[in-house]
């Protein structure tokens, strides 16, 4: 059998190059491993139940917070109510993200394990298919820890946590990047106590600083234990773990439940990518040019297997070019430098374009503006004054009133929402002018956009350009 492309994986990636292809005309093969993964890691034991489990505990959470007000409330929560709610929004959408749904879609779905037997040949059992172009999106999977003792505990990862039937008396996270911090957040809110052991000396190290600090203190103060520049070396039993830190000094913890976060490894050596003329490097990753194209330039790589940034929206851009690239003689690269993403704590962290590290990676001169909330309106009555915005700018040919954004960060309660428009003054390549010029309604959180634009242009005005205004006035 042909098709003009073959899917292998039905996660993120692997869903946007087969519908998008599939609505544009062309005949399509899909194959996964099992009825119950497809939808990928984001909807079976990622993005989707995590964001109804989080959405679960913040209801909880101001349920408790409205006590201040007189309201009296039971501080018992249901792990069973709450993990029906996460299933029962995954059953959701999982209606029209199921083998039988695509297939009265028309397209061809196919379940069982995929292998290259050819150059444009794929097998499944005992039937081999056949592929103009072929697409790997086989995702990822989280990385194991491997220490002594580690088989005689409670261990979760973002796999099995949502199996959860109980909140653990104390839960013990390995690592404090973002699933870490959404997930210890959850618990403490659903009434676990909650001890975080990061390696490094912050939270979430790939944000900005002074916007980790924000969502540090916030969880400090609702009781998050932080261990850092410590790791796990050892579990004495089952609700006992040794940490160490790097001058060799001990930390005995209890524990009841240990959730592990040391981020995500790809496997692809089932796929047998050699039979495929598909070559890999010294770490078994598959080599990709700067199109998402294998050594067999007829087979691309989407979402997580291709080891770049490992979102689901990423995997969806991806699959946007790679489309893009098949129907035009002039190859559009992987870019990064527009892209965004949200990490949902109390506050939510927005972040878009080029981080400052990276702006001084290819020395590229830019301005920093920073606005803390403390003063803004909606801040105050919605109770978020540690909020910050910090963005990174670029002036223009007459300074700064034609300048561009390059980059830049949030933190506040619903963040991944008030940022869009920065997002696409970005991607847009629109002016900061924009910003200053737009009418805002009051009092809207988005309003902080125009606010650090103000402050900005109130700065850059000289003695000698305020002389010239008393004059035209």
């Amino acid at each position: 059998m042909k098709f003009d492309i073959i899917v292998i994986g039905a996660g993120s990636g692997g869903l946007s190059m087969g519908l998008s292809m599939h609505e544009l005309g062309f005949s399509v093969l899909l194959i996964d491993k099992s009825e119950d993964s497809i939808g990928g890691e984001c909807l079976n034991n990622g993005c989707i139940p995590s964001k109804a489990l989080i959405h679960a505990s913040k209801i909880i959470h101001q349920a408790k917070e409205s006590q201040k007000f007189g309201l009296q409330v039971s501080n018992r929560v249901s792990m069973t109510e709450v993990m029906n709610y996460v299933n029962e929004r995954q059953e959701r959408i999982r209606k029209h993200e199921n083998a039988e749904y695509y297939r009265k879609q028309g397209i061809n779905v196919v379940i069982g394990t995929a292998k290259f037997v050819g150059k444009d040949a794929v097998q499944v059992g005992e039937t081999v298919y056949h592929g103009k172009k072929i697409a790997i999106a086989t995702g990822s999977q989280p990385r194991k820890l491997k220490i002594p003792g580690v088989e005689n505990v409670a261990y979760y990862d973002n796999e099995n946590i949502f199996t959860l039937k109980e909140v653990p008396e104390t839960v013990l996270f390995i690592g404090a990047g973002p699933i870490s911090m959404e997930l210890g957040q959850v618990f403490r809110r659903l009434g676990a106590e909650v001890i975080m052991v990061e390696m490094l000396d912050r939270i979430l190290i790939n944000e900005a600083p002074e916007i980790a600090q924000v969502v540090y203190e916030r969880s400090l103060d609702d009781g998050v234990q932080f261990h850092f520049g410590y790791k796990a070396v050892a579990f004495r039993d089952a609700n006992t773990v040794v940490i160490e830190n790097k001058d060799q000094q001990q930390i005995t913890l209890n524990f009841n439940a240990v959730v592990v976060g040391i981020g995500r490894e790809v496997s692809t050596k089932q796929l047998d990518l050699q039979r495929a003329g598909i070559e890999t490097d010294e770490k078994d990753a598959i080599k990709l040019d700067s199109y998402l194209r294998t050594t067999n330039k007829n087979i691309s790589v989407v979402g997580d297997a291709a080891q770049s940034l490992m979102f689901s929206h990423g995997a969806e851009h991806q699959a946007t070019l790679i489309i893009s690239n098949f129907f035009t003689p002039i190859k559009k690269k992987l870019n990064y430098d527009n892209f965004s993403w949200v990490t949902f704590t109390e506050p939510e962290v927005a972040t878009f374009g080029l981080t400052e590290k990276q702006l001084k990676e290819r020395n590229i001169s830019y301005e920093k503006l920073a606005l803390d909330f403390t003063d803004d309106d909606r801040a105050i009555t919605s109770d978020y004054q540690s909020g910050k915005l910090v963005l990174y700018i670029k002036n223009g040919m007459f300074g700064f009133s034609d300048a561009k954004l390059l980059g830049g960060s949030m933190v506040a309660p619903n963040a991944g929402e008030i940022f869009q428009e920065l997002v696409l003054a970005r991607s847009a390549d629109i002016g900061i002018k924009s910003l200053f010029d737009k009418i805002y309604a009051y009092p809207t959180g988005s309003r902080v956009n125009k606010t650090i634009v103000i402050n900005k242009y109130t700065k850059a005005l000289t003695p000698w350009m305020k002389k010239i205004l008393k004059l035209l006035y």
